[in-house]
């Protein structure tokens, strides 16, 4: 398995930053610690760190397992949820 390290185009980056925040400030509401989070998400307190600075380069399962325990699971199916582009896609192809 490599190392490679993801490229995400700064204009996007903005939208992964926002993303960490959003976690960052969810676990503070929760007036828990990131040793806590990390521990109970069984991720080095790194990549706690690197999550909640919304870094591209950490594997989506770390994500999820921060979520989880914040109790924001359920807003992982979220992602991709609302394909508006994708649905005028397949509607144009049902019309031919």
């Amino acid at each position: 398995m490599s190392n490679k390290k993801q490229v995400v185009l700064p204009k996007y980056s903005i939208l992964l930053k926002q993303m960490g925040e959003n976690i960052k400030l969810a676990r503070r509401r929760r007036k828990l610690t990131a040793v806590q989070i990390a521990e109970r998400a069984g991720i080095a307190r790194s990549t706690l760190n690197l999550v909640e600075k919304g870094e591209p380069s950490v594997a989506m399962g770390a994500y999820f397992n921060v979520l989880r325990v914040l109790g924001l699971q359920n807003d992982i199916v979220k992602l991709a949820g609302d394909d508006d582009f994708g649905r005028k896609l397949q509607d144009l192809e049902l019309l031919k």
